[in-house]
């Protein structure tokens, strides 16, 4: 199903691996989204511009690569972005 209404998701440190699909944009009441000490690879996908409600992005110490999508400039409400010890590039 859809998780529509999800205002939390807290998945850190579980051994997760993979990508970051592309389906997370359409969690657009996320406000938290932690996902950090995993071992998610690939980029981060252009959608997490869709989550404008997005007040902390945490999702550092993975092994996510590529450049930062400037879709992340429409997240107005960001407070707390966190992705270091990944490979990102580019500017936010």
């Amino acid at each position: 199903g859809e998780l529509t209404n999800l205002v939390y998701l807290y998945a850190r440190d579980n051994g997760l691996s993979g990508t970051i699909p592309s389906e997370i944009g359409k969690l657009t009441n996320l406000v938290h989204l932690s996902v950090y000490s995993n071992d998610l690879s690939g980029s981060i996908p252009s959608e997490v511009g869709q989550l404008t409600n997005l007040e902390d992005l945490n999702a550092h110490d993975n092994g996510l690569r590529g450049t930062i999508p400037s879709e992340m400039g429409k997240l107005t409400n960001l407070v707390d972005l966190r992705v270091s010890w990944n490979d990102l590039s580019g500017t936010i």
